[in-house]
């Protein structure tokens, strides 16, 4: 074992007297990465304490658990939880296949013009600015926006704040993210189909498969490992809504169906100077999109042969 140790350490010195370039190029960006997310990482003890910055936080009175026993026995918790739920649910459902689908129809377009002008029209959104797009959106689904007109005129019925109904909100909501992300979240799979092997398709031709059992037989596997892992990572990050849309989005009249963790934690946080509730709230949310990570990845092992690890 000794003897392993010492071979490993002669490896190890070896390899970066010849790749020293190498290791130095690398340097900063672990620098960087050990100031910036790692040495913060100890502000989470704040969860565990009563914190007030003139004390700092080894002078704060610690107090467990108790932060986040407030969290739960408060009235906004379930309204919270369920929110951010729905929200969450409601974009990956939507949000996950239609990428896979606008790819897979992409893919079948042999008209390059055609399919390059789909291509930047369905990239644009991404590029506007949350803010714009928010700014956009109150507009559109304001009184007499255009959006609110039409539906008016179409539906004979009386304009009214789109935006400012709670049961419309969580529509607007996941359609306008589909709208902003949709296109550019079909790059990484319109980059899978491409490394798929020409030679297989021309073999499922010569053994009379048409469009429907290509796409079946040959592309879907050929692009299964890139699904399931960005899957995985959809799941673990299930909780972690788009809370900065949100807090652009939503008002006291939409609290019911568009308050979640997130914006919960801003108000308490920042607007109420509530630091270590906040920071209990937010280290829950983590955790659990940690645990779900771990599911996913778990499950997807036990079910397929692909995995994160």
């Amino acid at each position: 074992m000794v003897e392993k140790k010492i071979k490993l350490n002669q490896i190890l010195r070896l390899d970066m007297a010849r790749n020293y370039q190498a290791y130095l190029m690398v340097l900063p960006a672990i620098v960087l990465l050990f100031v910036f997310s790692y040495i913060p990482m100890y502000g989470i003890t704040i969860a565990f304490t009563k914190y007030r910055p003139y004390l700092g936080f080894f002078g704060s009175e610690w107090v467990g658990l108790q932060h986040f026993r407030d969290f739960f026995a408060s009235v906004f918790a379930w309204r919270l939880i369920r929110n951010t739920l729905v929200l969450s649910i409601y974009s990956f459902l939507f949000g996950f296949p239609l990428p896979i689908i606008l790819a897979l129809t992409l893919n079948e377009i042999k008209n390059r013009v055609f399919k390059r002008v789909t291509q930047t029209i369905s990239y644009m959104p991404y590029f506007i600015s949350t803010v714009v797009i928010c700014g956009m959106m109150r507009e559109f689904f304001s009184f007499e926006g255009v959006i609110t007109q039409i539906i008016s005129q179409f539906l004979n019925v009386e304009p009214t704040n789109l935006l400012g109904d709670p049961a419309n909100f969580r529509t607007i909501f996941v359609a306008s993210s589909l709208w902003q992300h949709v296109g550019w979240d079909s790059i990484i799979f319109l980059a899978a189909l491409s490394n798929v092997d020409q030679q297989l398709y021309d073999s499922a031709k010569i053994d009379g498969a048409g469009r429907m059992k290509q796409l079946r037989y040959v592309t879907l596997p050929g692009i299964t490992p890139t699904i399931i892992v960005l899957m995985i990572l959809n799941v673990g990050s299930l909780l972690a809504i788009n809370d900065s849309k949100i807090l652009l989005l939503y008002s006291p009249m939409t609290y019911e169906t568009a308050d979640v963790i997130g914006t919960y934690v801003y108000r308490r946080g920042i607007r109420q100077s509530d630091y270590s509730f906040a920071t209990a709230v937010g280290l829950m949310n983590t955790v659990v999109n940690f645990l779900l990570l771990v599911f996913a990845n778990w499950f997807s092992r036990k079910t397929t042969e692909h995995s994160l690890w």
